[in-house]
C-alpha cells in the first residue's frame, strides 16, 4: 500500500464530511445518535482547524482534524476528529494519523496532545490508551459522558 497525505482545503469539505459520516456510522447504534463529527460544517471547520487527508492512490482512506492551542488550553494540540473509511480500518491508519498529530504538536513546540470521545466508544478509548493517552476526566455532555484524554509530548 502506498499512502500519501496532504492538508485539506475548503474545496475538500464535502469529501471530509462524506468520509467522516461513513467512518462514524457504526457508532450511531452504540450511542443512540449521530456523533458530533457527523454533524459538522466542514467548510467552516476548515477555516479554524487543520485537516490532513490520507489517500491510497486517488482514494481518500482516512483523515485527522487538529486544532492548535484551543481555548482554554494554550500549549496543547487538540485532536478533534480521526476518521478511517471502513474499507481501510484495521490497517494501522488510525495509529499513523495519531503519530502525525504528535509530530505536528512537537514541531509547533506544544507540550501536550488532548482529545475527547464518547465513553461508549470503548474501542477508541482502548486504542488511545495503547498509544499512551491517559484518561484525565469524564464529564456529562447532554445524554452522554465525554472521556477527556491527554498525552505529553517532548518539545524540540
Amino acid at each position: 500500500m502506498t499512502f500519501t497525505m496532504r492538508q485539506a482545503t475548503v474545496a475538500d469539505a464535502a469529501a471530509v464530511l462524506a468520509l467522516t459520516r461513513e467512518a462514524y456510522q457504526k457508532w450511531v447504534a452504540v450511542t443512540g445518535r449521530e456523533p458530533l463529527p457527523m454533524r459538522v460544517d466542514y467548510a467552516e471547520a476548515l477555516l479554524r482547524n487543520r485537516i490532513d487527508l490520507l489517500y491510497e492512490g486517488e482514494t481518500l482512506a482516512a483523515l485527522i482534524e487538529t486544532q492548535l492551542e484551543p481555548e482554554p488550553a494554550p500549549g496543547h494540540l487538540l485532536i478533534v476528529n480521526v476518521a478511517v473509511s471502513p474499507a481501510f480500518q484495521k490497517r494501522g491508519l488510525g495509529r499513523r494519523l495519531m503519530a502525525h498529530a504528535e509530530t505536528l504538536a512537537t514541531e509547533a513546540g506544544l507540550t501536550k496532545l488532548l482529545l475527547y470521545t464518547n465513553s461508549l466508544m470503548t474501542e477508541n478509548i482502548s486504542l488511545y490508551q495503547k498509544l499512551g493517552y491517559l484518561i484525565e476526566r469524564q464529564q456529562q455532555f447532554g445524554t452522554s459522558i465525554q472521556v477527556y484524554m491527554g498525552k505529553s509530548t517532548s518539545k524540540k
